[in-house]
Order: structure tokens, then C-alpha cells, then sequence
């Protein structure tokens, strides 16, 4: 009797872990692969047939000439491997010092007065750490440093941040928002190219 349950314990565990290890993730990955070829290639962005980094995934850019994404909690900034939040709460010291200090760096590279209103998605950090997009005022709000890095009118690059605006998902979910590596690749394809370092 023990033998024969030990027997169909066996076969049980053989066929769940031939369906649910081997033949169901194949058959996952294959549906993906002919449905979804880019996404579930891992979203990857390329420049001149060179990969230049992920769509899932933010870059830290810190030039004048390009767009800032949102600040990163994982070390080093927008590590894969190490995805998480500071999961410092809203009144914890070490948070509140560290959002004033992103704040003051915000307002000298973007030359801001005191009373001007910066979005909160500058100076927080995702949940996941790798967060690639930025609202769209916080775009705009970093427009008139790359116009003039740049040598271009404002009013264009304002237009190429609303031509890669996304909307939300499905129309209902989020919010409007810019990837910052295709905008940032956007703005290099189609001419603004950045002057010459001195």
C-alpha cells in the first residue's frame, strides 16, 4: 500500500514538474517571443545598430543637454539587481534632509526662484528604484536648460516633449508621462544637436 502511494506521489510530481518547469514556461516564452518580440526581448533601445539601454529601465543623465530622469534609491543608480525604494517614511529625517537637498540642486541647475514649483517626481525616487519616465511637468520644467545647451528655441524642444509624451494605460490608468531615454535619444536624432564643449 505504501509502495503504491509513494509510486503515484512520484508520477504526480514527475508530470507537474515536466508541465509547470518544462513545457508551460516553453510555451510562455514562445507565445511571447512571436507576440511580443520586443517586449519580451527586454524593451531594448538601440543607436547606430548599438544598444543604449532599456525603455523599462531609467539612465542616470546628468549633461545640460539632456533630460534628468527621476532621482534612484538603489546603488548605484537604476542598478537591476538591486531594485527597491529607500523605504524611508514621509517624516523621517534622513528623507526630509535628502528631498531639501535634491530640491536646492534642482533649483540651481534649472536657475529657479524660490517660490517656483517643482514637481515631486524630481526629488523622490520610484518604488522600484528604476523608474524611466518623468511627468511631463517635470519635462517642461527642465526644457529651457536643454533649449540652451542646445542652441534651439524652447518652443521646439517643448514640441518634441509632447510628441513623446505616452498616455496612460488603457486611457484610464496613470498618468501622462515621458520616457526620458527615447526623449533624450529623440531630441539627438532629429538634429538639436548640443554644442561643443569648450
Amino acid at each position: 500500500m505504501k509502495a503504491q502511494l509513494f509510486k503515484t506521489s512520484l508520477l504526480i510530481w514527475a508530470i507537474f514538474t515536466v508541465l509547470c518547469g518544462i513545457i508551460y514556461p516553453l510555451f510562455i516564452t514562445g507565445i511571447s517571443g512571436l507576440f511580443f518580440p520586443e517586449q519580451s526581448g527586454g524593451s531594448l533601445l538601440q543607436n547606430d545598430k548599438a544598444i543604449i539601454g532599456s525603455a523599462l529601465i531609467g539612465q542616470t543623465f546628468t549633461r545640460p543637454e539632456y533630460f534628468h530622469g527621476r532621482p534612484s534609491a538603489t546603488d548605484p543608480p537604476y542598478n537591476a539587481n538591486g531594485s527597491g525604494a529607500s523605504n524611508f517614511g514621509p517624516s523621517n529625517a534622513d528623507f526630509i534632509r535628502q528631498v531639501r537637498d535634491r530640491i536646492a540642486g534642482v533649483r540651481r541647475l534649472e536657475k529657479l526662484t524660490a517660490d517656483e514649483i517643482i514637481p515631486a517626481d524630481m526629488v523622490t525616487s520610484s518604488a522600484s528604484g528604476l523608474d524611466p519616465h518623468i511627468s511631463v511637468e517635470s519635462a517642461m520644467l527642465q526644457a529651457r536648460r536643454v533649449a540652451g545647451a542646445r542652441g534651439t528655441d524652447i518652443s521646439e524642444v517643448e514640441k518634441m516633449v509632447y510628441r513623446n509624451t505616452e498616455s496612460p494605460f488603457l486611457g484610464i490608468w496613470g498618468r501622462k508621462r515621458v520616457n526620458v531615454l527615447k526623449l533624450n535619444m529623440a531630441m539627438d536624432r532629429n538634429g538639436f544637436n548640443p554644442h561643443e564643449p569648450k
